[in-house]
């Protein structure tokens, strides 16, 4: 295929699959087109090519504020909500530093946050019926219908989510 007739079909499928998909589906996709963002963002500053790093890293950034960011309910979500939300804040300033400074390493953290959050997310769907109802919010919790809070391991991304609600005075200092 052409890369015209490539990304033709690519936005076709991808506009199907968003047509045919549930809420929790279209979570998942979200996240999928954040990492893609920032992989392809990795290579545009590993082979230097700057104008079209900076439009995957703007892509990637877009769809955590705009996409993951704005699915929160806050209401019903609570303080998962609220953490997730200064999480993708979080991403959105390292996305923005890996931007200014080229700086590999930041981009790196925001991928592996990402993926993080994105395979909870997965498991959730994976659990069946009463679980895909569940509120994006509740993908870093590591929540499942099948078991209790208190017998839930601690997912990395969970556990990610804990310590950026008690390190917010510090995030200000990184901009």
């Amino acid at each position: 295929m052409t890369g015209f007739g490539a990304k033709a079909y690519s936005k076709v499928s991808a506009e199907t699959g968003a047509r045919a998909a549930d809420a929790h589906q279209l979570v998942l996709m979200l996240y999928d087109g954040a990492v893609e963002a920032a992989r392809l963002a990795l290579g545009h500053l590993q082979a230097g090519r700057v104008a079209q790093k900076a439009a995957a890293l703007s892509r990637a950034a877009r769809i955590v504020e705009e996409g993951l960011k704005v699915s929160l309910d806050k209401t019903a979500g609570g303080q998962i909500a609220q953490r997730l939300s200064d999480l993708y804040d979080f991403m959105i300033l390292r996305l923005l530093q890996a931007n200014l400074r080229n700086d590999a390493a930041a981009l790196g953290e925001v991928i592996r946050l990402l993926e993080d959050l994105r395979a909870a997310w997965a498991q959730i769907g994976r659990t069946g019926g009463a679980a895909a109802a569940v509120a994006p919010t509740a993908a870093a919790s590591g929540a499942s219908i099948a078991e209790p809070p208190a017998a839930r391991p601690a997912a990395p991304a969970a556990a990610f989510v804990e310590d950026v609600g008690a390190a917010r005075p510090r995030l200000a200092a990184w901009a």
